[in-house]
């Protein structure tokens, strides 16, 4: 068999609904897979007017609003409707990208048809509790993943370092790479813009230190503001840009009020915003791979990261950034300090993880998940004919 003879259902938390890296790369996949021949179905919740186009058919799945975070749904279950179409569309294999209730559904609809399911693993969710203050719940939602994900045929995840840890949590024992892309004509140190620096109030001798993300707790906002905080007490000269926008945005501005707060960006201007930092702080832990760390370095950007999954797969240490405790302010502060005091250094690191991006192309990285599909099919073909 080959790519374009698949049917493949994917099913999806919020697949058109925020404009996360998850979301882009499950597009992008799509899209591949579609250019390749093969058909797609995707299951998700789905919004009237979503930010973006999504590519592929969509069937909306039951959902139920989150409290307080209005901008995610979770798919609660498949109902009758949806397991017609599902019946209808036949699968060949059944790709779950989120542990959500309609894909443990989806899960056991395909055993029971025999059928190959796999799962790709975007985000730590088990780490997410410790950011609301029930960090003894951890261990828990750990093991609820792990019932889940060991019925899967295969798990894909976006870093070498997240394989490792989803081995540490005996998750699964078939688990491959499927990384990241860039978008290289968007992001690029071309894309650097002095004027639009200015009218921020910049001075183009200005040290910018950026945060690029969705403004939620879990990407570490508490360490980010304790890292600013720290380098206003040593009286380290820089000044703070933020791009991104969410729930968390009023808290984040009462804690850095000096900060320069641009809100979402999208496209070409996220490029331009990306390329006029100094400097990315990643302080976040949640993360499998990492889209703004490879996105800040496709521009020319050195980073100081937490030295965790995702980051920890791209930065290497004291060449194109740093990598350092997770909540360490003076850790971070020292790093960044050091780049202020050194422009040539900061420079150096730059090019290097502009010139490690170079790798990183959408195509190739996507054919990892339709060789994956293919392979975990005859395998389960293997099977049923012995």
């Amino acid at each position: 068999m080959q790519v374009s003879d698949l049917r493949i259902a994917l099913f999806s938390g919020n697949y058109a609904m925020t404009v996360d890296g998850a979301n882009k790369a499950l597009n992008r996949l799509v899209d591949y897979l579609l250019r390749q021949g093969a058909q797609v179905r995707v299951y998700s919740p789905t919004i009237e007017k979503p930010p973006f186009e999504p590519k592929g058919e969509l069937v909306s799945l039951p959902s139920i609003a989150i409290p307080g975070r209005s901008e995610y749904r979770v798919p609660a279950w498949l109902g009758k409707r949806v397991r017609e179409d599902l019946a209808a569309f036949d699968p060949h294999v059944v790709h779950i990208s989120s542990p959500d209730f309609a894909a443990r559904e989806a899960a056991s609809w395909a055993r029971e048809r025999n059928l190959p399911v796999v799962a790709s693993v975007h985000t730590r969710f088990e780490t997410y509790p410790r950011y609301y203050r029930l960090g003894f719940m951890e261990p828990a939602v750990e093991a609820w993943l792990r019932k889940l994900y060991r019925r899967c045929d295969a798990l894909v995840t976006p870093s070498p370092s997240m394989i490792d840890t989803l081995r540490e949590q005996k998750m699964n024992r078939d688990i491959g790479l499927w990384s990241r892309g860039v978008e290289h004509q968007i992001f690029n140190p071309e894309r650097r813009d002095h004027a639009w620096r200015r009218e921020l109030g910049f001075a183009d001798g200005d040290v910018v230190v950026g945060f690029l993300g969705r403004l939620v707790l879990e990407k570490g906002l508490d360490v980010f503001g304790d890292v600013v905080a720290e380098l206003e007490r040593r009286e380290v000269p820089h000044k703070v840009l933020v791009i991104g926008d969410g729930p968390a945005r009023a808290a984040f501005e009462d804690k850095m009020p000096t900060a320069c707060f641009v809100g979402f960006q999208g496209g070409a201007d996220l490029g331009r915003a990306v390329a006029s930092m100094d400097v990315l702080l990643n302080p976040s832990v949640t993360e499998t791979f990492g889209n703004v760390t490879l996105e800040a370095m496709a521009c020319g950007v050195p980073v100081v990261a937490a030295d965790a999954t995702g980051a920890a797969s791209l930065v290497e240490d004291g060449i194109n950034g740093y990598l350092v405790p997770p909540r360490d302010a003076g850790a971070y502060a020292d790093r960044i300090a050091g780049y202020v005091a050194d422009p040539a250094l900061r420079i150096a690191h730059g090019q290097a993880g502009a010139d490690r991006a170079k790798a990183f192309e959408w195509d190739a990285i996507n054919k990892a998940v339709a060789d994956t599909y293919l392979r975990v099919l005859a395998v389960r073909n293997d099977l049923k004919r012995r």
